[in-house]
């Protein structure tokens, strides 16, 4: 979708293929019953100003359907980390410095590991682990601060997570100015965030969308064009999950489809209980995970202005769980929903809505990890999540992979290769979503 809308903005007649029969890929709606749910919980943060600057060029207003609150670690029993508003550098310290749950031995390995990142500008060996980075720190820090940020915002647990993803991000929220810290929780649907006013936007602006169309194969042409199922474009951008892009990409760029091969995944599961009446500490609150209390993080959507009596239970690198099934993980979140929370808090007990797994959420974000990168060959390009750069997999670095391929687009377009001149191909880009 951000390919699609800057390429449009950039001039170029678009075509989009959409294997599926709406757009959204992983973060789309889903109907449970006569319910509106997402496929999957998603948290933004303030420093994602690119998928924010999306929103807004297709009309979309972030301040209306995203619910903002400082960074808040905080679990059922009170203790936890919670940021103020204002700098986010100097309310990170704050917040360390009053974080319930932690001594001063804590909050001063913390702050001292903290300032040896800063000092090496977030940066450490290609090969270090979360674990490893944070070896110094005090189990307790680990088990209620790092370990859950690290899973939430890389969906790779930290013993086998990247150290230097980790770092950018902690970068980008710490010095990315007022409000980078903060956590966006959608009040309204995915579908309501980007899916269905992108759709609404390129079909005002011309472009074509042709729906449940799996492209079956790529051709190049003499002319430097490409085509796509047989229809001649100027450039291609492959903008759909990796196996997809290796799928067609194979034929032209043999060295570059076993990169997209060789990627490894983490599920994430997604249980929405309901409960009329009940309402939760906070829109979001952490979990202690454990051998049996598979959720990280409960989020309440009444607490966001969406439905009353909903919440979803959320579980990241969920392999184990997603092995385990529906029903035994169904079980688990339920259990666990009772013990974490005090008494009181359900008026009855929860019952559940629907479990949803994505098994492929993600990639596995490992250390000095081989991501394929954006340029194949001559008119063609991939975007998407997994391409190499400094994100994990998350909207943002999906929204910064597509504009950065429409940049190279355009570049291509104004030093184009020579054409015969009796057979010239329509400036028009094509894209694809899987």
């Amino acid at each position: 979708m951000a390919a699609a809308v800057r390429a449009t903005q950039s001039g170029h007649r678009v075509t989009l293929f959409e294997m599926a029969g709406h757009l959204g890929g992983r973060a789309r709606g889903v109907t449970v019953g006569t319910r509106e749910l997402d496929n999957g919980q998603h948290i933004l943060i303030g420093a994602y100003t690119r998928t924010l600057d999306l929103m807004r060029s297709i009309g979309v207003d972030p301040e209306t359907v995203l619910h903002r609150q400082p960074l808040t670690l905080r679990y059922p029993d009170g203790r936890g980390l919670q940021m103020r508003s204002g700098h986010p550098v100097l309310a990170f310290v704050r917040a360390v410095a009053q974080c319930r749950g932690w001594g001063w031995r804590d909050r001063s390995a913390l702050l001292t590991a903290a300032g040896h990142w800063a000092a090496a500008g977030f940066r450490c060996a290609p090969g270090t682990t979360v674990a490893e980075l944070c070896a110094g720190l005090t189990p307790a820090v680990r088990e209620i601060l790092i370990d859950p940020l690290c899973v939430a915002a890389l969906n790779t647990p930290a013993q086998d997570a990247s150290a230097q993803v980790l770092l950018t991000v902690l970068k980008d929220a710490l010095f990315s100015g007022r409000g980078s810290a903060d956590l966006l929780l959608p009040r309204r649907p995915l579908d309501a965030l980007l899916p269905h006013p992108a759709h609404a936007w390129l079909q005002a602006r011309g472009a074509q969308l042709r729906f449940n169309r799996r492209v079956q194969k790529l051709q190049a042409q003499d002319d430097g064009g490409w085509k796509v199922d047989g229809d001649p474009f100027d450039q291609v951008l492959l903008a759909c999950s990796a196996a997809e892009a290796a799928r067609l990409a194979e034929a032209h760029a043999p060295a570059w489809a076993p990169r997209a091969q060789a990627l490894a995944y983490e599920p994430i599961v997604t249980v929405y209980l309901q409960c009329p009446g009940a309402k939760l500490p906070s829109a979001m609150t952490a979990l202690v995970e454990g051998t049996q209390a598979p959720a990280q993080f409960a989020f309440d959507h009444g607490a966001l202005g969406a439905s009353p009596g909903v919440f979803a239970f959320v579980i990241s690198g969920a392999r184990r769980w997603a092995e385990a099934g529906a029903e035994v993980t169904a079980r688990a979140v339920l259990q666990q929903a009772r013990s974490a929370f005090a008494a009181g808090t359900w008026p009855t007990p929860p019952v559940l809505l629907k479990v949803l797994v994505e098994k492929r959420a993600t990639f596995r974000c490992t250390p000095a990890l081989d991501r394929p990168p954006m340029h194949l060959m001559p008119g063609l390009l991939a975007a998407g999540d997994y391409i190499e750069g400094p994100y994990p997999a998350t909207l943002e670095g999906a929204v910064r992979s597509g504009e950065a391929a429409v940049v190279l687009m355009d570049a291509a377009s104004r030093n184009p290769p020579s054409r015969p001149s009796q057979a010239p191909v329509p400036p028009t880009v094509a894209t694809g979503s899987s």
